[in-house]
């Protein structure tokens, strides 16, 4: 090895890519030489065998400068003896196969994190962390490329690796900035499309690849690179919607959510290929609007590598799966819809990740984002792992996250998936698989910190925008505010309402009057929390068959029982969600792999099926009974909720305002009860404004010839009451003339 100013142990960390901070070997240094003040310049260019500085001159000059072959791995260097500050160069160097490549250095660039970033992150408090870690475009000094940022806090060492250096973990080693634990590089002359891993040499001296945590993209499965992104401009044209979402309270109004893997809602060009974002738009939007959807749920769209996981096992936290196209492709699907007046909706999961060696887990040779016990960070339905919430950057980067979904897509809402098994420690553990918290308890106190700081930050910055917990306990406040004690959520989903439900339409009429509490039960608690009322994917796979095959009875009473269902849930007080395919009856359970069976909407049945539930949309949104109060009693009361016997049950929805009232009766076996007297609060003519037994629906057309006019006859408590055919299996929704 030839002499050089630096020194030669830290040469061989170089080489052997152990430095922590190659910046103050590499790049360009001031130095005692030869006993004065020089400027050394010095460069590790593996498989290099010539190498040279190109000085460049304010007027436009430039001389090349042969530099030293320090030693035979391609340590380079030059000593300008005559200067003694730094100045602008760049490198060129030629390689065994003669080729010959000009560059910008990356060890002249200083870093572009400040102090007050690093600690912010460290905090758990850099809410647009996003924009720091990651690979970025920045402009340094006139030169242009990409700043590349990873958190790797017991890391020995940490490379950027890609198709621009040959994914060589020599060329391109990173600093560790401080105490932070966070490691940047600037590589000039790079930008978007090019692919990157972060290769990490942990403590013990072995060699891991890693995919970005920060990246904004990556490559379609079964590829794991990240890949470099730098957006382009993009026109959104919702400034109007955003603005109305901020000043709207959004629970005041209906909220009708169609929920969708998009995947598998439609293919591209007829076979099985998913369909591309923009591709979607323009199919989509239509049918959400015509049905009258308020909005669409998107099951989780980060990037995932196994399509059987729907989305739920996310390696790509910031960036939407490349299987539909780019993140441009996505904006443009939002932005369609909030063109046509439809809300968003992503499912997003920080209850878990998965092991896959390129993604989070061990990240940097250590239980970084995991917790190291597993009996905490072990997840046992699912064979996945569990985030550390009590860490604080960990926490930093799920709230982030969400804020980023939010700010760069446009999103609306979040549906939080897996709420329950966040909160409780020994959730689907046995005795002694658990670890108590500080009280003894079962409650996993970091999570419900993380929780609520998360819907904090979330209503702070976005007023408007609806966090949703899929949470089955009865833990209490889930919907509560922050500053109350709660979790801080705006909806939690229904469980008991779904499980109870379904049950008792399984169930042959002849034996629902067993059953009529399923109905009922949900009532006593529906106002301890703000509900939504879910019938999502989950009831409609691995052998729990699609919701018309729950049915009871012959195919004219599966049609006659959807259509009741749907307008029990319709009048039942809480927002509204359906899964795709129910809208139309689809027979068979959800296939991830294949689409919905569309060639049903050339029978009558479905088409009429999916008519009552565009009527049914129709009503909810033009009717402020059915949601302008769906979490109080106010909002609704019990006419008849004791004929267990008929199993027949009534109710009323009230508006707010205008006090308006709509009455359901609902009738859950296929005996037409003639003469039937329900009780009535005021005197006048009452439309039936719809009635599921229409033959306009596929019914029997048993109803009332459009409406009926009240006697003055008290009944069930009430001075008046109207006599009411009450067709079979079907739900009548009356409401008095004005």
């Amino acid at each position: 090895m030839m002499r050089s100013t630096a020194a030669v142990e830290d040469i061989y960390k170089i080489i052997y890519t152990e430095h922590y901070d190659p910046y103050t070997v590499l790049g360009i240094h001031e130095v005692t030489y030869r006993n004065k003040s020089c400027v050394a310049i010095r460069a590790f260019m593996p498989q290099a065998t010539h190498a040279w500085v190109i000085r460049e001159f304010d007027d436009g000059r430039t001389e090349d400068h042969p530099m030293l072959r320090i030693h035979e791995e391609g340590f380079f260097e030059y000593v300008f003896e005559e200067e003694s500050s730094p100045f602008p160069y760049k490198l060129r160097r030629e390689t065994y196969d003669g080729d010959v490549q000009t560059f910008f250095d990356s060890y002249a660039f200083h870093p572009q994190l400040s102090d007050y970033d690093l600690y912010l992150f460290g905090e758990g408090n850099h809410y647009r962390v996003w924009e720091k870690l990651g690979a970025h475009y920045r402009e340094i000094n006139g030169v242009g490329g990409i700043e590349f940022a990873v958190w790797a806090p017991n890391a020995r060492s940490v490379s950027v690796i890609g198709s621009f250096n040959g994914w060589d973990r020599r060329r391109h080693a990173m600093r560790v900035l401080g105490s932070s634990g966070v490691w940047e590089i600037f590589i000039p002359g790079i930008s978007s499309g090019e692919l990157y891993k972060y290769e990490i040499k942990t403590r013990d001296g072995h060699v891991i690849a890693k995919a970005d945590p920060f990246g904004r993209a990556m490559e379609e499965r079964p590829r794991t690179a990240s890949v470099v992104h730098v957006p382009p401009p993009f026109e959104w044209s919702d400034r109007d919607w955003l603005q109305d979402r901020r000043r709207i309270e959004p629970l005041q109004g209906p909220i009708a959510i169609y929920e969708m893997h998009p995947g598998s809602w439609r293919s591209a060009n007829g076979n099985d290929e998913p369909i591309n974002y923009r591709d979607l738009a323009e199919e989509l939007v239509p049918y959400i609007r015509e049905n009258g959807y308020t909005h669409v749920e998107f099951m989780p769209i980060m990037e995932h590598p196994f399509d059987g996981s729907w989305g739920y096992q996310v390696t790509g936290y910031y960036a939407p799966t490349s299987r539909y196209g780019s993140p441009e492709d996505f904006m443009y699907l939002v932005d369609a819809l909030h063109a046509a007046g439809i809300g968003v909706i992503l499912d997003w999961v920080p209850a878990h990740f998965p092991k896959d060696t390129h993604a989070l887990g061990w990240f940097d040779g250590s239980h970084l984002f995991e917790h190291s016990d597993p009996r905490k960070g072990e997840h046992m339905d699912w064979g996945t792992l569990i985030f550390n919430y009590g860490r604080n950057e960990v926490r930093n980067f799920l709230i982030a996250n969400a804020l980023f979904w939010i700010e760069r897509f446009h999103i609306d809402g979040l549906r939080i998936d897996a709420v329950a098994s966040m909160l409780y420690l020994d959730y689907s553990r046995k005795e002694g698989e658990w670890v108590p918290n500080e009280y003894g308890g079962r409650e996993n106190l970091e999570a419900i910190d993380f929780i609520r700081q998360l819907n904090w930050a979330i209503h702070s910055y976005y007023p408007g925008v609806m966090i949703m917990a899929e949470e089955s306990t009865s833990f209490t406040g889930v919907t509560h505010p922050v500053d109350n004690n709660g979790l801080g959520f705006d909806l939690k989903w229904n469980m008991g309402w779904m499980n109870d439900t379904l049950e008792y339409f399984e169930k042959d009429p002849i034996f629902r009057k067993h059953h009529h509490r399923n109905l009922t039960f949900g009532l006593l608690y529906a106002f301890s929390e703000r509900f939504l009322l879910p019938i999502s994917h989950d009831e409609v796979v691995h052998g729990k068959k699609a919701l018309i095959s729950k049915m009871p009875g012959d195919y004219w009473q599966k049609f006659a029982n959807m259509r009741l269902f749907f307008g029990y849930q319709y009048g039942h007080p809480g927002k509204k969600l359906l899964f795709m395919g129910q809208e139309f009856g689809q027979w068979n359970e959800w296939n991830h792999d294949g689409e919905l069976d569309w060639e049903l909407l050339n029978f009558d049945a479905h088409r009429q099926l999916l008519t009552w539930v565009r009527d049914l949309n129709a009503l909810y949104r033009n009717e402020p009974a059915l949601y302008e109060d769906d979490f109080s009693w106010e909002g609704f009361q019990w006419i008849d909720l004791d004929d267990a016997d008929r199993s027949l049950l009534s109710f009323e929805r009230i508006a707010v305002e205008s006090k308006q009232r709509l009455i359901f009766l609902c009738n859950f076996t296929p005996m037409v009860h003639h003469h039937y007297r329900l009780g009535v609060t005021e005197p006048g003519t009452y439309r039936e404004l719809l009635n599921s037994d229409s033959e306009f629906y596929g019914g029997s057309g048993v109803g009332n010839m459009g409406a009926v006019q009240s006697e003055p006859t008290e009944h069930h408590n009430r001075p008046n009451s109207l006599v009411l055919t009450v067709p079979p299996l079907a739900v009548l929704i009356l409401k008095k003339s004005e």
